[in-house]
């Protein structure tokens, strides 16, 4: 037994998770929920193993250390009986607060911009997600070490016509993370560029495109692979996917008889409340698809206690990224499999008198068909009639417009078919593009 404790201490880092509850702030969260996702972040971390989690009272933060003296003693004390070797506090900790409270208490410390860039770091996959938090970091970096390195600037000297040496530190980190920064946007530069070739390619075949967003763990990716039949990872941890993933799917014909609409379902990487703006900036290329899509479908945890603040939170990040409101936007409630049968019945019949709501368990399956219909339903576009002649020698274009089920009927003639047809802007553009 001994052992086996000893080979998982060393395979593990013991953390600790705080939680500040600034009473004093008009628009504090919930303590408790607040807690609980700054744990599940911890736990999304690879090789972490969690100690114990605290929620600590603050009426006002100490500017040097946070917390105050009685406070620190307490948790110094908690630590070391714990064997505890990093501390997470759930919040924005300055660089002298991160050095005072590792000096005080012997760990190593991060905050939650700290944490939420680690897991970005460990989870991106793609060359472009992986420039992103590259990039991400660099720009969190050298905002603290400028400050960090702010108390040199006292060892200048003379007039203070030439730099000190504090001050020639600053200058020379600061200049090696921009020349780094430089490198890494030319780079990302290329990679967006594919991309954009990519984007101008679909364009040929100018499928809807449907963007899942929501916040992190709220099921999207089980979603997208139960509506895809793709393996995209989903799990129940925060910050699963985090490179954007695509897939053509099939949705039911809305007015063309028999006909399947064929749409492009894009998952993206969760949003957070308190998201590093290095990270919303970093991220802007990520989320190119929810810039464009025709359709956003906002999948919520509706089993979790925060939904409501949640949801607040993404529409909140959606309007900080420009989209559009005019996109047509629908809410899927997931997850109803885990509420109790009272309060499971209250939001299907929620989800009932509304039209954009639609309540759902993406695991069994509940609920699916009427979802699946109604992205068909949002994406209702206008329809035309028109006659087309065809001639014998293009069977393979009629074959195309059967395959659609946009033919209402078919008439043959001396020439050629004589053909109507009724289709949508999309998939009239489509066709035009197989014939010159």
């Amino acid at each position: 037994m001994k052992t086996d404790s000893v080979d998982r201490t060393e395979q593990a880092t013991r953390a600790w998770v705080l939680y500040p509850d600034l009473t004093r702030n008009a628009d504090r969260r919930p303590p408790g929920p607040a807690l609980e996702e700054a744990v599940a972040l911890t736990e999304a971390m690879p090789g972490m193993e969690i100690a114990g989690s605290t929620i600590v009272p603050l009426a006002k933060p100490k500017p040097g250390t946070l917390f105050g003296t009685g406070k620190l003693a307490e948790l110094a004390v908690l630590f070391e009986a714990a064997e505890v070797e990093l501390v997470l506090i759930d919040g924005l900790v300055s660089p002298v607060q991160q050095r005072n409270l590792e000096k005080e208490w012997g760990v190593k410390l991060l905050d939650r911009t700290g944490l939420i860039l680690e897991i970005f770091s460990d989870r991106a996959r793609t060359r472009e997600g992986v420039l992103q938090v590259e990039m991400a970091a660099l720009s969190y970096q050298r905002t603290r070490l400028v400050r960090a390195w702010t108390h040199l600037e006292r060892q200048r000297g003379g007039l203070g016509f030439v730099g000190g040496p504090g001050e020639t530190q600053i200058e020379a980190d600061r200049r090696a993370i921009d020349d780094q920064l430089t490198r890494l946007r030319r780079q990302l530069a290329k990679v967006v560029k594919t991309r954009a070739l990519h984007r101008k390619a679909r364009a040929k075949v100018p499928y809807p495109i449907i963007a899942l967003v929501g916040y992190t763990n709220a099921g999207k990716s089980t979603l997208f692979n139960h509506l895809t039949g793709a393996k995209v990872m989903a799990k129940d941890m925060l910050f699963a996917t985090l490179d954007p993933t695509m897939r053509q799917i099939e949705l039911p014909g809305k007015t063309t008889a028999g006909a399947g609409r064929k749409v492009i379902l894009s998952d993206t990487v969760g949003f957070i409340s308190d998201l590093p703006t290095e990270l919303i900036a970093a991220f802007r290329a990520t989320l190119e698809e929810v810039l464009e899509a025709d359709l956003i479908c906002h999948v919520r945890d509706v089993s979790h206690a925060e939904t409501t603040a949640q949801a607040a939170d993404v529409e909140k990040i959606l309007d900080d990224l420009g989209v559009d409101r005019d996109t047509p936007r629908i809410e899927v409630w997931n997850k109803i499999d885990l509420l109790d049968p009272e309060a499971r019945n209250a939001r299907l019949v929620e989800a009932e008198r509304r039209e954009d709501a639609f309540a759902i368990s993406a695991v069994t399956g509940e609920g699916m068909d009427d979802l699946v219909a109604a992205l068909g339903n949002a994406l209702g576009e206008p329809q035309s009639t028109v006659t087309l002649l065809l001639p014998f020698s293009e069977g393979r274009n009629r074959a195309w417009l059967f395959e659609r089920g946009v033919i209402d009927d078919e008439a043959a003639q001396e020439d050629g078919w004589k053909l109507t047809i009724t289709w949508t802007a999309r998939e009239e553009a489509e066709y035009r593009a197989l014939t010159p």
